[in-house]
């Protein structure tokens, strides 16, 4: 139990890293455009984003997929400036199917490119045979999904005390929070180390 526990605390620390925002980042632009009446729709978006995260970590510690650190590290506030623009344009409009399915998608895709940004921490903390590495990466896929849903639980909270007591529209407070979003990543990725080469 103790070996999970580490798996599970390293997943969680993952997440809720104050020096490490950009999980969090993403997960506001994420989880701002919806409620509390959104809930299973809003988790199966986190779960997806779990399986994509675990599934480039497990290609990554197998040896099956490897990518450049600095690539990584520039495409994750893309992912994240991407999915904050998306909701600017999509702000106050009826959500369609279709846009549902392409959301679903692209945050399993979104998953995988933030999953190799840490694949490589993660296989340093790593060792012994390629069985022995699939258990404590689903102790820590349980520990990121459980951060996550606490980032969009607290997300979902604030959303309903803006709406509900500050009167914000839904529309608002969506393009807020997405442009404070942007305002934290478009340095991010001006500072990217991808540019000093």
């Amino acid at each position: 139990m103790s070996e999970f526990w580490i798996y599970f605390q390293i997943g969680l620390k993952h997440v809720l890293d104050i020096n490490a925002y950009d999980h969090v980042l993403f997960l506001i632009a994420l989880a701002v455009p919806f409620s509390f009446n959104d809930w299973k729709r809003v988790i199966l978006l986190v779960t997806l984003f779990t399986i994509g995260h675990t599934m480039a970590l497990m290609l990554s510690v197998f040896g099956i997929v490897t990518i450049k650190v600095d690539v990584v590290e520039f495409l994750i506030p893309i992912t994240i400036l991407l999915t904050a623009l998306f909701n600017l344009f999509t702000a106050g409009k009826s959500s369609k199917k279709e846009n549902i399915n392409l959301v679903f998608f692209i945050t399993l895709f979104f998953g995988i490119i933030h999953g190799l940004g840490f694949s490589n921490y993660f296989k340093s903390i790593l060792g012994g045979t390629a069985s022995s590495k699939v258990l404590p990466l689903s102790e820590f896929a349980l520990g990121i999904e459980a951060a996550q849903i606490v980032v969009v639980f607290v997300v979902l909270v604030l959303s309903y005390i803006v709406q509900t007591i500050f009167r914000f529209s839904k529309r608002d407070w969506t393009l807020v929070m997405s442009a404070f979003v942007i305002g934290i990543v478009v340095p991010m990725i001006i500072e990217s180390e991808i540019w000093n080469k």
